[in-house]
Order: structure tokens, then sequence, then C-alpha cells
């Protein structure tokens, strides 16, 4: 597929990534552009050369990150970039051992950040007891997610690659130790950040059918059968391609999901939040 959009004229290139990202033809689309073009691109990256970011890339970084919508602009998050090899190595040991946060040069953590409204709160003599419900911390995941994801779409415009890291989530008491976070501040994920290892590359992966995500006025019937077949096998496709272990989709994500023992102790997160100075009411 590379190869076809390298020779291919602009015009052709809206049908291939369009291909590529769903591994079967689709209708030009009406509009392109080089925005469109690199978040249709979108891939995470797990090689990495060791060469640092340059100077001045995380604060960019960050800027892009600010200018995402924020609920009420209470901006409910902050953002840790670890360099440090030794402190790299003790997160990815608290986050099942992943080889790219060792390999990345760069790992930013994605905290949802409590700890300021409360204390701009008790400075200013205004209790901040809204931030006890459930509502509130919702909306810090979310804000620190569209924040974090505004981030990835810069950084993949100047040629770093990157990787989330839910696993950030599997030891949250240890990781906020780790990272020295104050009470109502938690690690959401982490993000592996470099420039692409050229000899490891990363391919676009497929996505479900837009069938079986979109509907219009109301939500429609689940996914037909033959259409998560056919994702199936493109995934299996996909994955033969990579030479990873071919396994379909629907298997995969239902086992996933299958109960506690498959979430990697995070069915305990309600708890380990508790501590963490989160009530959650």
């Amino acid at each position: 597929m590379d190869d076809l959009i390298e020779t291919a004229d602009w015009a052709d290139v809206p049908a291939a990534r369009l291909f590529e990202r769903y591994r079967e033809p689709r209708k030009a689309p009406v509009f392109w552009n080089e925005t469109l073009d690199g978040l249709l691109s979108h891939r995470s990256v797990r090689a990495y050369l060791p060469d640092p970011v340059p100077a001045g890339t995380v604060e960019l970084l960050v800027g892009a990150a600010q200018s995402a919508a924020s609920s009420s602009n209470l901006q409910p998050w902050s953002v840790i970039a670890v360099e440090d090899t030794a402190r790299k190595a003790r997160l990815a040991a608290l986050a099942g051992n992943q080889k790219q946060i060792l390999d990345a040069p760069l790992f930013l953590l994605w905290i949802v950040d409590h700890h300021r409204l409360t204390s701009i709160g008790e400075a200013i003599g205004t209790p901040a007891n809204a931030l006890h419900f459930l509502e509130s911390f919702l909306l810090g995941a979310v804000d620190t997610s569209l924040a974090a994801q505004n981030a990835v779409v810069a950084l993949e415009s100047i040629g770093l690659g990157s990787c989330y890291i839910g696993g950030i989530r599997n030891k949250p008491a240890e990781v906020a130790a780790e990272l020295g976070l104050p009470p109502q501040s938690f690690a959401l994920f982490g993000l592996t950040v470099g420039y692409p290892d050229p000899a490891r590359p990363a391919a676009v992966k497929p996505r479900l059918p837009q069938d079986a995500v979109l509907f219009r006025e109301r939500y429609g019937a689940a996914a037909s059968p033959p259409a998560i077949a056919a994702y199936d096998r493109r995934l299996r496709s996909f994955q033969r391609e990579q030479h990873l272990p071919e396994r379909d989709w629907s298997d995969q994500a239902t086992q996933r999901v299958r109960g506690a023992e498959s979430i990697a102790g995070r069915d305990a997160l309600r708890a380990v939040l508790h501590g963490l100075g989160f009530r959650l009411d």
C-alpha cells in the first residue's frame, strides 16, 4: 500500500489512505488535505531510534495539548515528561514490562489533576466540593484524553511517533509514588514518544467498518455477524503481514472484557482511586 501512496498522484492518496484504514474499497472523500492525511495515517509506534527529541519539543506538544477543548475551561490535567532511563525502567516494570517505554527517549505521563483546583479553592476560601463527584473525575479523564490526542496529532506532524500505555493503570498507587503525585491526582495513561525506527516500521491497523460504529438519528442494530466476520478476516491479514499471531478481533475483544481476571488488576481501580483522594460520590 505504501508503494501505491508514494507513486500515486495526490488525488489518489485519499483512496489509498482509506483503504489502509479499512482494507476495503471506499468512495473518494469529498474533501482532502494534509490534516486528514495525517489523521488517517495514524499508527502506534513501538520501535524507536535512540535519538532524543529536540529541545523545545515537549513545550510545543504541551502547547498543542492545551489548545484542546476543556470543559468549563477547568483544565483539570497535568503532564509529566520522563526522560531518565532508570525512572523509565521502573515505570515500565509497573506497566507490564512494555519494552517501548525503555526504548522511547521520552515518556509522557498524563495526569487527571484535581489537586490544583483544590489548592486554588483553599487559597481563596472556596471549597472545591464538586470535585468529589464521579462526574468531575469523568470530566478530568475526558479533558486529559483530549489534550493527549492533540499532542499526538502535533507530534506526528513533525515526524515523531507515539504509543499510548494504558498499562500505567495496572499499579496506580505505585506509579503515583514514583511520580510524586499529590492527593487527588492520577496517572490516566502514558505516551511513549520518539522518532520511529525505519528498520521496524509500524503499519496502519484496520478498524471496524463504519457500518458498525456510525448511526444516524438513533442507535441502530448491532453490527451484523457477516460484517464482523469480514473484519476478523481483514485483521488476520494485517496480523499475517506484520508477523503477529493470527487471532480474530471478535475473540480477542471479548476475551479482553470477559471478567476481572482479564484487566490486569484494574478491577480494584475504584478502591485505589479512593486511596489517592478521589471520592467518586
